[in-house]
């Protein structure tokens, strides 16, 4: 057959590229033709595992059904009518090693000159006079939790870091610069930001994925006034909608538990293309299961999911459109007439559903027919092009029962419009019907996908209707972030030539937090967070078992004390020297990480409505120091 040896051909190219270099670095080119690599050194890419069963298609029998049936050895000789449950089938499993882009690459778009004019021009402020090399200290931080929540989700780490390994002007953006700037502009500048690189700043941050909180830093970056000022916009753009469609895609997960699908469907509605990766990226480390988006399963490992659309379904009008009507028989490999079995099950099933077989759309039957041939492994069919009770579950039920008949089995189907809990009940209780009728108790367990413009609140409120929905696709609203489209994090200095810095406002919540600080996690006897405490650089870490006094950074009647069960330093440093030293967690390993720390959170600080507070707090030693120079920096007014 001949896609069984295009299968064989792919996997002797694998095996030749793994054992050969430079056929390796051929086939990596190809993978990454569309990417651009900016790290001088070499990096080792990941795999992904691929079930080669996928791979091989059903869909065009050849001349000879046996011949393909033999090809299958006898692995697949059980009956596939003895599958645990159709979700099975959309699960991977160990099988083809398969070379992506490294994850250590990085879009060619993140660069230097991804920046505000107004750094470039503080940085030539800060060499003119020789102030260039005054070792200065930054925080990044925001001052409020999105989405009327109290907790986010730190995310964007892994990309700031590679940025900052990979900084470097390159000849044409000195071009550039000199074109653009004043004329008068020394080229002593433009030679040393030639020869610029980020070996000599320090970077501690917070773990990605961590649950953070307003005012926390969740970054402490050390370093050169110019090269920590250089890289403040490139920092804040990675992080703030990372950590945003990260946060966002929790709360989604949180909203319909633990035991649903959550698919993401957003890179149509995604801000560009740029947007559209990040988004798949970070809603997965967030929480969801899979995306829609090709190119972020190749380049991430996200699985990749998806169906058909309405428009396969209206290029069919009759079964006189069907090409093909017969699907080989997955045990025997018996040439069966696939169609003509439909056809057939569609009047058996008619009268339990109440239903006429001629009710239905038959042009959404021929679809329905014509997909099941092309995926018999994995059916799962959009219903609602027409009418979703009336024909889409009917033709559905049809199709799903001459897969039986045929030893597939259908995995299910997907509505995309109307009452999403009204149609979920009344297409499971079809499902009870028919699998009582058939003696088939797989079928009450076929997946119900729902999609249809789905957002937080419509998930909440299908949870209090009631609804038998397995598996969500959601794009719109999960990655424009429609309850609140940025985060607002910020970037301040805190210390300069050892000389600690606080900015004042009229707005308390403007007001920084000065100085170099660690960060520490406080957890109660039932391992739930209590607070997180600053401290200053110089202070002792918080003890077990040790009572301490926390107080609200601005307020001063706001304190109370902790006798904490565990604390945890929540800092690693992460670069410093010219180079990673920080080993980081994959995306996977990141996505279970959130889970763990979403867990230790009360649920009252996870609640939809009015969560709790979460505390943050500083010790009493930063309070007094804290305020002590903030009343120096206020001027005394006068009175006349």
């Amino acid at each position: 057959m001949e896609v069984i040896n295009c299968i064989s051909q792919i996997k002797d190219m694998y095996t030749d590229c793994l054992s050969n270099t430079s056929n390796t670095e051929v086939l990596m080119q190809r993978l990454v033709d569309s990417q651009s690599q900016r790290a001088p050194s070499a990096l080792i890419p990941p795999s992904v595992n691929i079930e080669s069963e996928y791979l091989i298609n059903t869909s065009a029998p050849s001349s000879s059904c046996q011949s393909s049936h033999s090809s299958f050895d006898e692995n697949i000789k059980s009956s596939f009518r003895n599958s645990a449950s159709p979700r099975e089938s959309l699960t991977s499993s160990i099988s083809e090693k398969v070379l992506l882009m490294s994850s250590e690459q990085q879009s060619s778009v993140v660069q230097p000159l991804l920046t505000d004019l107004y750094q470039i021009s503080m940085a030539y402020a800060y060499w003119k006079p020789n102030k260039h090399q005054e070792l200065a200290t930054f925080d990044l931080y925001f001052r409020k939790n999105p989405f009327g929540g109290e907790y986010t989700l730190f995310a964007g780490l892994d990309e700031c870091l590679k940025f900052v390994r990979d900084y470097k002007f390159h000849p044409s953006d000195i071009e550039y610069l000199r074109a653009s700037l004043p004329s008068y502009i020394e080229p002593e500048f433009y030679d040393y930001l030639s020869t610029l690189n980020m070996n000599d700043i320090k970077i501690y941050a917070v773990p990605e994925g961590t649950v953070v909180f307003p005012r926390l830093p969740l970054m402490r970056i050390e370093g050169p006034v110019i090269k920590t000022q250089l890289i403040e916009t490139t920092l804040l753009t990675l992080v703030n909608y990372a950590s945003l469609v990260a946060t966002n895609a929790a709360r989604f997960r949180s909203a319909i538990g633990a035991d649903k699908t959550l698919l993401e469907f957003g890179l149509r509605r995604a801000q560009g293309p740029d947007g559209g990766l990040s988004a798949s990226k970070y809603c997965y480390l967030g929480g969801f299961d899979g995306t829609s988006n090709v190119l972020a399963g190749k380049l991430y490992g996200i699985p990749i999911k998806g169906t058909h659309a309405h428009a396969y379904v209206n290029s069919y009008e009759s079964m006189n459109d069907l090409s093909q009507k017969d699907l080989c028989d997955r045990i025997t490999g018996e040439r069966r007439p696939f169609s003509d079995l439909c056809l057939q099950y569609l009047n058996e099933i008619g009268p339990t559903l109440k239903i006429l077989p001629e009710e239905t759309n038959k042009g959404e039957l021929a679809a329905f027919i014509s997909y099941a041939i092309a995926f018999p492994t994995n059916f799962l069919a959009l219903v609602d092009t027409y009418d979703v009770l009336k024909s889409g579950v009917p033709n559905f039920l049809a199709v799903a029962r001459a897969l039986h008949e045929c030893n597939y089995q259908a995995v299910g189907l997907r509505i995309d419009s109307g009452d999403l809990a009204y149609l979920s009940l009344e297409v499971r209780a079809k499902f009870h019907e028919i699998s009582k009728k058939l003696n088939l108790p797989y079928m009450e367990h076929f997946t119900i996908v729902a999609s249809n413009d789905i957002n937080e609140d419509t998930l909440v409120s299908l949870e209090k209707q009631g609804h038998s929905i397995d598996s969500f696709g959601i794009g719109t609203h999960l990655v424009t972030c429609q309850k609140q489209p940025a985060l607002g994090c910020v970037y301040k200095l805190v210390e300069l030539a050892g000389s600690p810095r606080i900015k004042v406002s009229q707005d308390i919540e403007k007001v920084t937090i000065p100085g170099r600080k660690n960060l520490y996690r406080l957890y109660g006897h039932d391992g739930k967070a209590l607070c997180d405490v600053l401290t200053k650089i110089d202070e002792p870490p918080p003890e077990t078992a040790v009572r301490m006094l926390s107080r609200h950074p601005f307020s001063e009647q706001k304190r109370a004390y902790v006798t904490p069960t565990s604390v945890r330093n929540l800092y690693n440093l992460y670069w410093a020297d010219g180079e990673m030293k920080y080993s980081l967690p994959t995306l996977k390993q990141i996505r279970t990480y959130v889970r763990e720390q979403i867990d230790e959170l009360r649920k009252d600080h996870k609640r939809d409505l009015n969560p709790t507070p979460y505390k943050v707090s500083v010790t009493d030693d930063l309070f007094q120091f804290m305020h002590k120079l903030w009343m120096k920096s206020v001027p005394i007014g006068e009175l006349e």
